[in-house]
């Protein structure tokens, strides 16, 4: 196996899309992810949710929007996320 598939490549970050749950807070959306993921011991595919926090500079993105969100360096003790694009409203 070559060492290029085993390591990461630099400057590639992770990206999610999800649906705002909360834009409240100044500057920052709740965004919670869904994922599908066999279960551990049944091996049915299950829903699973993530709640991240995301850095909104323009406060654009609203309750109920989708939106694309990509990974950055921590920005506060929770959110390490910010907002690339709102998908669709």
């Amino acid at each position: 196996m070559s060492d290029s598939v085993t390591e990461k490549k630099p400057g590639l970050r992770k990206t999610r899309v999800g649906v705002v749950t909360s834009d409240k807070a100044d500057k920052t959306i709740t965004v919670e992810v869904m994922r599908r993921v066999p279960h551990p011991r049944f091996r049915k595919i299950v829903k699973k949710t993530t709640k991240l926090y995301a850095h909104d500079e323009k406060s654009e993105a609203v309750v109920g929007d989708r939106v694309l969100i990509e990974e950055t360096k921590p920005i506060s003790k929770s959110k390490c996320w910010v907002l690339k694009e709102v998908l669709s409203h």
